[in-house]
Order: structure tokens, then sequence, then C-alpha cells
């Protein structure tokens, strides 16, 4: 049985130029955290049947976010899923590394249909408690009415809360109603391809980063890293100087 402990049920293009596109749709995001503040970031994965063949390898590759923030001290995650009949769960907010890999490799995928809405209804709901600064969702399929879907995401943009959809697999359908809940909240959509997992570490750390701490730790985390991620960090800092 998987270890569903401590959580409450809830009531384009591709390569290398959708990354830059990514990164540069996170540089337009403004960074509402203020001084002294934690990040908070609530990181939500379809667990349907679908995404069973590559789900422990994204579970691994995902948590890789967590630990781009170690050094910021400043970042608490929450993980939601959903899968099965209306099953659709959160976890507390956690602040450790190892405690977020935990419970994401615990869940284990169940045949179902999304509940994308209702994710965006939480996230709401959680940012109406205490300030959410990003949602981040993975997920390959879409099945739910649209413009019920971009309603929520239209109130969830409305309370400046970007959501970054990461697109895996190629169902068109999936792909354009992800990119209309990015564009709604203000956020940015991209493939998420397993082949590619050092770009998806980096941006998924970017996200991560500008959730801890707005677009300076950005940069800072680029210098640090050097690389791929300073490339990917300087690409966003040229986007954000433009505007």
């Amino acid at each position: 049985m998987p270890d569903d402990s401590n959580k409450t049920d809830l009531p384009a293009a591709s390569g290398k130029a959708a990354v830059e596109e990514f990164l540069a749709k996170v540089a337009a995001v403004p960074s509402a955290k203020p001084g002294g503040r934690r990040g908070r970031l609530i990181f939500a994965m379809d667990a349907t049947a679908s995404r069973e063949p590559a789900w422990d390898r994204a579970c691994h590759i995902q948590a890789e976010m967590f630990e781009a923030t170690r050094a910021l001290g400043g970042l608490d995650v929450q993980l939601v899923f959903y899968r099965g009949f209306r099953e659709c769960k959160a976890s507390p907010f956690v602040s450790d590394a190892d405690e977020l890999r935990r419970r994401m490799t615990a869940v284990r995928c169940l045949a179902g249909h999304t509940q994308i809405g209702r994710v965006l209804s939480h996230a709401a709901k959680e940012h109406r408690r205490q300030r959410v600064d990003a949602l981040v969702f993975v997920g390959d399929a879409f099945e739910e009415d649209i413009d019920k879907v971009g309603h929520r995401a239209g109130e969830l943009g409305l309370a400046g809360v970007p959501a970054f959809l990461f697109h895996e697999g190629g169902d068109p359908v999936a792909g354009r109603a992800f990119q209309q809940v990015a564009k709604l909240t203000g956020g940015a959509c991209c493939p998420f391809d397993l082949s590619s997992a050092d770009q998806l570490k980096a941006l998924l750390g970017a996200v991560a980063v500008y959730a801890a701490g707005g677009h300076a730790a950005l940069e800072r985390y680029g210098a640090d890293r050097g690389g791929e991620a300073l490339r990917l960090t300087r690409q966003m800092g040229r986007q954000e100087g433009g505007r």
C-alpha cells in the first residue's frame, strides 16, 4: 500500500527553443516575495495510469528542484496529486528535500480522469490562507471542461499565483489546455521530456529558486551553478532587462 499518511482529501514548441521560451516567461513573472518571508510552492502531479511507465524516474528528477533551494533556506513545498476515482490529496507543506522525495516516491499511479481544475481551486484556497508564490504541475492528459478550468486558472492569475506546467508526452489536447492555463495564470508551459534530464533539473531548479527568492536569487543561482544553469539564467536576465 502507498504511504498516504498525513495527506488531506481535497473537496508549442519543443527542444532548446521551448526551454528558452519557458525561461523567458518565468523571468517575465513579477516576484511578489517580500524580504524575510519563506517561499511557498505547490507541486502538483498527475498520478493516473498513463504516467506509470515514467513515474519513478520522473519523481527523482522532480525532487531535484528542492535541492536547488537548500542554500536559500526559504522554500516550503506542498505535494498535491490526483488519481483513481476522484482521489485528490495534498501533503502538509514541507521544508526538507528528503521528505518531499519520500512522499513523491510513495505514491503509486492508479487509473482515473484528470482533475486539474480541482488542483487550481486548491491552490487558490491555499493562497487565501497564506501566500503561495508559484504552482508547478506535471501531467500528460486533459479530460475536463476547458472553460471551467480556464475560469479557475483566471482566478489564480488574478491572485498573482503563476502556474508553471510541464507537459509529458505529445497529446495535442493536453498541450493546448496547458498553454491556456499557463497564459491565464501568468505562468508558462514547457514540454516534459525525461530524455533531457539535465535541462529538466535546471528548469525545475529555476522555478523553485524563483519561488524562494525572486529574480535576484535566480541570478545568484546561475552564477553559482555555472554551465547550463548560468546560460539559462542569463537568458532570463536578458528577458527581464528588456521589459
